[in-house]
């Protein structure tokens, strides 16, 4: 793949092994909420797609790892927290959580610590990838995002049986060991310390921190007011905000498909394995595909597979001899692939446009904005849940709720000039640099 083994290079697997692996507690989550606390499908929504926020708003994690040292490292002292932060969540969960409200507060305290990791290995990437030949990025994004999906593979098939076997709390004491993983992989991050001394580094820095916050906020700005970024993130935004009625799914999968935590967790690890297809696909086969044209039949494909779930609500699937596990089955995995392939391409092209002294600040930023649409997306997901009247009995109005969600999918593209029609990231950055000479 074009890069040289190293220990630093094993931390940063780890690193995203673990946030892959983390989805072994998500479908424990689902149950508790459905199955422990009662609730409806809107309400799962909203509490599952709230415990995310920590991802919206991941700048902040990156003006911190970039400007204020802990103990004289900016990356080696906040994964050991972080991870400290994650099993401490989980372990909480599988405790002393006896309430939606409680599993709410942990389950933002546990994404809050994943979220802020990601930042600092993002950076630590990204470092690596600046000034790096086109190949060795790609191979570098694709590395570290095939780690994340082997974690998930390594999760998904267990997820569902240990959710059976053992219940969603089990799942969440086994989920709190690995959070450790990651404080265990910080010392392996080749990071000399800022200062002489550890104290006075840190003494150093918050004594100047006002002015390299506004550094920071200056070069971030610089590079956030580029078209040639700003554009294609918002395009991306828009697509991640239409609304998903994944929640309301699931409860109509076990409700009344009598789906098992088992057979979901086999549906889970379709997905993980169609995720490394992707990968796989862009690194190998779809590099030199342009932005434009891939977002397109991406998104296209994407909503004509979507609708098909309405052949399984209406029962029409099994009518043409499909069983509905064949035909989730089959869904998860060709859209997970089609996902992760229009996913790749924006990995490599942030990476790539982060100047020097912000990579973990803009970055973050990036992927913030991508992560707020999503957030933005499942909100909307929740409120035309509660206002098809779908409940945990009721499916009444679901084909409707899809139809709508899915097709929404659709209303982005007619912005799709605001992505640049090229292959790579190269020539992006000539337009970057164009417009900075403009300037």
């Amino acid at each position: 793949m074009g890069l040289e083994p190293s220990p630093e290079l094993v931390a940063i697997s780890m690193v995203y092994f673990v946030q892959g692996i983390l989805g072994l507690s998500r479908l424990g989550v689902s149950f508790l909420y459905k199955d422990e606390f009662h609730l409806e499908p809107a309400s799962v929504a909203f509490l599952t797609s709230f415990a995310a926020f920590p991802w919206v708003v991941k700048p902040l994690y990156g003006f911190l790892s970039d400007t204020v040292p802990i103990f004289g490292y900016k990356r080696r002292s906040y994964l050991i927290i972080c991870g400290l932060l994650g099993s401490l969540s989980w372990l909480a969960m599988a405790t002393v959580v006896r309430s939606p409200a409680g599993a709410l507060l942990a389950t933002v305290v546990g994404s809050l610590g994943t979220a802020c990791s990601d930042v600092v290995v993002d950076s630590i990437v990204v470092e690596r990838s600046r000034g790096a030949p086109q190949g060795t990025a790609g191979s570098l994004q694709s590395l570290c995002w095939a780690s994340a999906a082997l974690g998930g593979v390594a999760s998904a098939y267990y997820s569902g049986s240990l959710v059976q076997s053992w219940g969603p709390r089990g799942v969440f004491a086994l989920t709190a060991a690995f959070p450790l993983v990651v404080s265990a992989a910080a010392v392996l991050i080749a990071e000399q310390p800022v200062g002489p001394t550890r104290l006075k580094a840190d003494q150093a820095y918050l004594g100047n921190m006002a002015r390299s916050l506004e550094v920071q906020a200056r070069a971030l700005w610089g590079a956030v007011n580029q078209r040639s970024i700003l554009l294609p993130a918002l395009f991306v935004f828009l697509w991640q905000a239409t609304p998903t009625a994944e929640t309301a799914m699931f409860y109509f999968q076990t409700n009344t498909l009598g789906f098992t935590p088992e057979f979901l967790g086999k549906v889970r690890l379709a997905g993980a394995l169609a995720s490394l297809a992707g990968v796989g696909a862009y690194n190998f086969a779809l590099k030199d595909v342009p932005l434009r044209k891939m977002f397109l039949w991406t998104a296209v494909v994407g909503t004509g597979l979507g609708l098909t779930q309405v052949l399984l609500i209406t029962g029409t699937s099994r009518a043409l001899g499909i069983s509905n596990e064949l035909f989730v089955l089959g869904d998860s995995v060709i859209l997970t692939a089609l996902g992760q392939v229009a996913f790749m391409p924006v990995l490599v092209l942030a990476a790539q446009l982060c100047p020097e002294g912000v990579e973990a600040t803009l970055f973050a930023t990036l992927m913030s904005i991508l992560n707020g649409g999503a957030f933005v997306g499942s909100a909307l997901g929740s409120g035309l849940t509660a206002a098809f009247g779908v409940t945990a009995t009721d499916f009444t109005h679901l084909v409707p709720l899809i139809l709508v969600c899915t097709l929404s999918s659709l209303l982005p593209l007619p912005l799709l000039g605001l992505v640049p029609n090229t292959t790579g990231a190269d020539e992006i950055k000539r337009k970057a640099d164009a417009e900075n000479e403009q300037e």
